[in-house]
Formats: C-alpha cells, sequence, structure tokens
C-alpha cells in the first residue's frame, strides 16, 4: 500500500464487511416487513399454526441481523485499522527520509497534526464513507424490489426518497457546511501549534509576562476550530432534517397509494402495513449516509495535507544499489563541494575541499551561519550535495546507504535529544546490546561515572521529558557518552558546548578532545577553546573556506 491507496488484501476485507453490513441490513428490513406482517396477521385472528412461519421468520432475521452486524464491525473495523497502521507506517517512512534536513518544512505540531488526525480522516473514507454507502446502496436496491412485488408506484416513492436520502441531504448539508468541513483539518492543526508552543514556551511566556499573549492565540485558534465544527454541526442538522423528511414522506405516500390499492384488490389488507413500515426501516439504513458524506471535504482536506508531507521530496537519495561499506582506514576528502537546504534556494556551502587523513583532529570554526552545520549534514548523509562529492575510505558517501555513512561518521550535536526514560536506556540507544562494562567505559571517559555511581537509582534514574533534570553540561556529557559508546571511527562534533557556561564549555571541550583521542574529528566550533588540542583549523565564512592554520600557528 502507498499513499492512501488500498492493498489487495485491505479491498478483500472490505468487500466482506460490504456483504456482512448488506446482509444485516437486509435482515432488519425483512425483520420490519415481517412483524408488520405478523401482527397485522394476527389481528385477523387466523389459527395459530398458521402464523408458526412468520414467528420463526421474527426469530431467524432478529439473529442474523445480529450476527451480520457484529461481523460487519468486526472486519471493518480491523480492515480500517490495518489500513491506518499501514498508512501510519508510511508516513513515519517517509519522515525519517526527510529527518532532519526536510521537517523544518512543516511546523511540529501541524505535523503531528497531520500523521494523527489527518491519518484517522483518511481511514474514514472507507470505514465512514464507502461502507455505509455500498451497505445501503444493496439493502435499498432490494428493498425497492420486494416493494415493487407489492405495489409498483409504491417503490417508485420509496426509490425517489431514498435517493433524496442518499444525495440531496448531503448536497443541502454541503451549501451549508462545506467550506467549514475543508477548514476544520487545517484548524486542528493550528489549534496543535498553539497548543504545543503554549506548553513548550511556558517558562519563557511566565517570565516575559506574555502568557496572556499565548492563551490568547491557542482560544483564538480553538473558536476558529469551534466555529468551523459549528457550521459543520449546522450541516449535520439540515441533512437530519431532509433525511426525516424524505422518509416521512415515503410512509405518507405509501399510505396514500396503497389505501386505495387494498380497497380495489390490488394489494392484500395486511400487505398494508408492509408496505407503510418497510420505508422506515429502510431509511434507517440510509439516515448515516448524509453525515457520512458530509465528512468528503474534510476526508479530501486531510488527505491533501497528508499527500503534502509525502511529496515533499527527499532530501536524500539513496542509490539503488549501494555499495558495501569500506574497510578502514577512514580518509575523508572533501572535492568541490556544495550543498544547499532547498533545491530551488542558493547554496549555503560553495566549493568547499578539505582533506581529513583518518586519526586526524580538524576545527572547522566561522560565525553562525556560515554553513558549518550543512556541512556536518552532508557528511551524515541528511543532505545531498548539490555539487562535489565526499569520500570515506575513497568511496563517494551518495553511493552508500545513508545507515552504512552513519554507522562509520556519528555525529555529537548541540541539541542532540535527551528521551524521556532512563539514563540507561538514553546511553543503549547507541547501541543496545552493549555490557555494563562497556556503559561504565563510556560515561568514565565523558566524565559522568562519579555522578551517576552516587545517583540513588544509578542508570535507572529517570531524566525527565528533554533531560529537564539533568544540568546543561550533564546533558552534553550524556551525549557524549551515547556517541562513545557506539565507537564511530568518524566523529563530528557539532557546536558541543553550545548554551554552555565559558568554564563548563572548556572543561567539556578539553574532555570530548581527550575521550575521542585517536579517532579522527570534526571539531565545528565558533569558540577558541580546545582549538590548541586540535592538528588544524579551518575557517569557513558565507560558505566559503576563508582559511587553514595549523594549531598554534598562523592563519594561511
Amino acid at each position: 500500500m502507498t499513499g492512501t491507496s488500498l492493498d489487495r488484501a485491505a479491498v478483500k476485507q472490505l468487500a466482506l464487511a460490504v456483504a456482512a453490513g448488506a446482509a444485516a441490513s437486509v435482515a432488519a428490513i425483512a425483520l420490519t416487513a415481517t412483524s408488520a406482517w405478523l401482527i397485522s396477521r394476527a389481528s385477523q385472528r387466523p389459527p395459530v399454526l398458521s402464523l408458526t412461519i412468520a414467528v420463526v421468520a421474527v426469530q431467524a432475521f432478529a439473529l442474523t441481523r445480529s450476527v451480520f452486524r457484529y461481523v460487519e464491525r468486526l472486519v471493518s473495523h480491523d480492515a480500517a485499522l490495518r489500513v491506518l497502521a499501514t498508512m501510519r507506517v508510511t508516513a513515519y517512512r517517509h519522515l525519517e527520509r526527510l529527518a532532519p534536513a526536510g521537517l523544518p518544512a512543516f511546523r511540529s505540531g501541524d505535523l503531528v497534526s497531520r500523521l494523527v488526525a489527518d491519518v484517522d480522516g483518511i481511514a474514514d473514507r472507507w470505514l465512514r464513507v464507502l461502507l455505509p454507502y455500498a451497505t445501503a446502496a444493496v439493502a435499498g436496491a432490494g428493498t425497492v424490489c420486494f416493494v415493487a412485488l407489492l405495489l409498483p408506484s409504491a417503490a417508485l416513492v420509496l426509490a425517489v426518497s431514498l435517493v433524496v436520502a442518499a444525495v440531496v441531504a448531503p448536497w443541502a448539508a454541503g451549501i451549508a457546511a462545506r467550506q467549514a468541513e475543508r477548514r476544520i483539518a487545517p484548524r486542528r492543526g493550528e489549534l496543535t501549534v498553539a497548543s504545543l508552543d503554549l506548553l513548550r514556551g511556558c517558562a519563557e511566556l511566565v517570565a516575559f509576562g506574555a502568557a496572556e499573549a499565548g492563551l490568547d492565540r491557542a482560544a483564538a485558534a480553538d473558536r476558529a476550530l469551534g466555529q468551523a465544527e459549528g457550521r459543520s454541526a449546522l450541516g449535520r442538522g439540515i441533512a437530519a432534517s431532509v433525511t426525516a423528511l424524505a422518509a416521512g414522506a415515503s410512509v405518507w405516500a405509501s399510505l396514500v397509494l396503497g389505501v386505495p390499492a387494498v380497497r380495489s384488490g390490488a394489494l392484500p389488507g395486511v400487505a398494508l402495513a408492509v408496505l407503510v413500515l418497510t420505508p422506515l426501516a429502510a431509511h434507517e439504513v440510509f439516515a448515516a449516509l448524509a453525515p457520512a458524506a458530509q465528512q468528503l471535504p474534510r476526508i479530501r482536506e486531510s488527505a491533501a495535507r497528508v499527500q503534502a508531507v509525502l511529496r515533499q521530496p527527499d532530501p536524500v537519495r539513496e542509490p539503488a544499489s549501494p555499495l558495501p561499506p569500506p574497510a578502514p582506514p577512514y580518509d575523508l576528502l572533501i572535492e568541490g563541494l556544495s550543498a544547499r537546504w532547498d533545491a530551488a534556494g542558493p547554496d549555503v556551502l560553495s566549493g568547499i575541499d578539505l582533506s581529513v587523513p583518518a586519526g586526524r583532529r580538524v576545527a572547522i570554526v566561522g560565525p553562525s551561519g556560515a554553513g558549518k552545520t550543512t556541512l556536518a549534514m552532508v557528511l551524515l548523509r541528511f543532505l545531498d550535495p548539490s555539487a562535489g562529492r565526499v569520500t570515506v575510505a575513497g568511496t563517494d558517501i551518495t553511493s552508500l546507504d545513508g545507515d552504512t555513512v552513519r554507522r562509520i561518521i556519528g555525529l555529537c550535536a548541540q541539541d542532540a535529544h535527551v528521551f524521556d526514560t532512563t539514563l540507561g536506556e538514553n546511553l543503549r540507544l547507541a547501541r543496545r546490546e552493549a555490557t555494563d562494562e562497556q556503559v561504565s567505559s563510556a560515561l568514565g571517559r565523558a566524565g559522568l561515572l562519579a555522578w551517576v555511581e552516587g545517583l540513588p537509582a544509578g542508570l535507572d534514574t529517570d531524566v525527565g521529558e528533554h533531560g529537564v533534570r539533568l544540568s546543561g553540561g550533564q546533558r552534553q556529557r550524556l551525549s557524549l557518552a551515547r556517541v562513545l559508546l557506539a565507537d564511530f571511527p568518524v566523529l563530528v562534533l557539532d557546536e558541543p558546548t553550545e548554551h554552555l557556561d565559558e568554564q563548563t564549555a572548556d572543561a567539556l571541550t578539553a574532555d570530548l578532545l581527550t575521550a575521542t583521542e585517536g579517532r579522527t574529528i570534526l571539531l565545528i566550533t565558533h569558540r577558541g577553546a580546545g582549538l590548541d588540542q586540535v592538528d588544524e583549523v579551518v575557517r569557513i565564512e558565507a560558505g566559503r573556506l576563508a582559511g587553514f592554520q595549523s594549531s598554534g600557528g598562523p592563519a594561511q
């Protein structure tokens, strides 16, 4: 299954659900018709044995209706949940390819809304729209044919009333609420964005006295969503009214047509109750169609929002036939490298040439926005070069699978995510099979072992959401320990001391370089700390190389 389409197994399940639903609906209509005949015939006080077949039929239809309704619910929901799970996996896999370079195209809160509420909405296309309409079509056609056997003119009236319930009622509702239905999905995304911003920025909003403004923004988004849903509810009310009027009209028309038919002998007297009550049972089946059809604009909008994510071009094109991992030593060579974040935008990096032999430590310095992080994204295969190439051990990294590259080149970033779990789980993210000794060794080299051993729960200590229970230095050292545990031959340290005070930053930089002794290191920084411990300093300005210097030597 790709995008929002159905695979063959899901189609078969939905077809079975339609068959079961149609059987349940036909049984319900037959139950009403048979009961009407039984009551009407019983009023004539015939011999009891003459009613036996009708009594058994009522019991059979009642049991059949329940059994088929259960089967329909079971199969349809199983199919819908399978479709939903497949769609979510498809979306998440695409997000994995987009991350991290392609994600800034979407706001995080809106992206969550697209992948939760909007994907749910797409699944409703089959469960809440296609299934009811297909079931009603089968049951309605069968009912009209049955009524036609009794009185053709009444069958024609019933057919017209069912068309009104299935087509005219949703159309009337759509006039009142079509725009509102289309706006519900994006309005829900805006509310999610406002809510997440309010929660994440709570401390800053309170500190700067802007909490009321943040609450007002969330309240405005909530009001906009409420107004759209209110208009949608108005449409549903109109649809329900039209459907009820159609049902009532069909009952009265059947009565008006049936009484003269009984008087003329064209219709048996006991069949009049069947003729009048059967439309009510048929319209019960059709009552769900107007609300179902009214969801179509919302579903289309949800589908468009999800497709906008799925159509987002991958920032990295994986090779059709990846080469095997190269063997060490992992010499790194950058030749004429240019890169851009937006395919239609300007290059952020331009004409970078750099050679980093295995085991060499190179600092890449420059002001913020110079392109240093962009270089890191290219090296990690999170972003494709727009020109030039990067080779590791003589192999172009674009000919390697991204995961293969990231098993050779690791990243210790300034904003490395700390998960809301224990210290041990955060560490073993790098290597699930790591032994306690390996974990302790990584903690020791990162300067955290003594602190962890002093905690009452040790590695089982919860760090809180985003590592809120850790200091800035501890979070960065935890990220370093995770990288050390992964044992990458080549390591990119991207502003590892950002947001730390000078003393803590200097100490952490020294520990970083000491702990990674013997590895190939690219230290990306705009600080001067630790530059005396590297072999070479490369300066980047405005996306271009601006100079080289040996450690402690003059600029060239």
